[in-house]
């Protein structure tokens, strides 16, 4: 006589093809800006109205569920998938890929190098926020870091240098 074969317990998938213990799992910063750029290339391709890529796109931008993510994409060739079953959920983002402001660079290298003329650094950080705000780039900590460094040793300049 045979023992009867042992039953595997079979998790619920959602409608997504996500197992249901994922599609209740917040999503990370750089999982919404995967399904962005699903939505930008599906927008670039004709495949959404701009209402709807726009619509979309704040939608991605709030903290979501995966399943809330799949959802935007699923009508979309590349939508989201979810992480693979049984695979642990990525922790690190992937590397920034945005272009470094140099800008932001001459701002902190002007404070730390040339400290006699910490106006320019004031002046490049100053530029170098506006830049990044408008281009997407990266550098934000070093021109804040230029803004800083430049006024506090045009502070000390002013005190001891320019005192009678």
């Amino acid at each position: 006589m045979s023992k009867p074969a042992q039953e595997v317990p079979v998790e619920p998938v959602s409608g997504y093809g996500l197992p249901e213990r994922y599609g209740q799992m917040r999503s990370s910063a750089a999982e919404r800006e995967q399904v962005i750029d699903i939505l930008k290339t599906a927008f670039a391709d004709g495949r959404l109205t701009q209402d709807e890529y726009e619509d979309r796109v704040g939608l991605a931008l709030r903290p979501l569920t995966y399943a809330d993510l799949a959802e935007l994409t699923s009508d979309l060739p590349a939508g989201l998938q979810g992480p693979p079953h049984g695979q642990p959920v990525a922790a690190t983002p992937p590397p920034d890929s945005r272009p470094f402001n140099k800008t932001a660079v001459a701002s902190i290298v002007c404070a730390v190098l040339l400290p006699g003329l910490p106006l320019l650094a004031v002046l490049l950080g100053l530029i170098a926020h506006g830049q990044i705000q408008g281009r997407d780039e990266r550098g934000r900590g070093l021109a804040t870091a230029g803004i800083v460094v430049g006024a506090l040793l045009g502070l000390l300049y002013i005190t001891f240098v320019l005192r009678p």
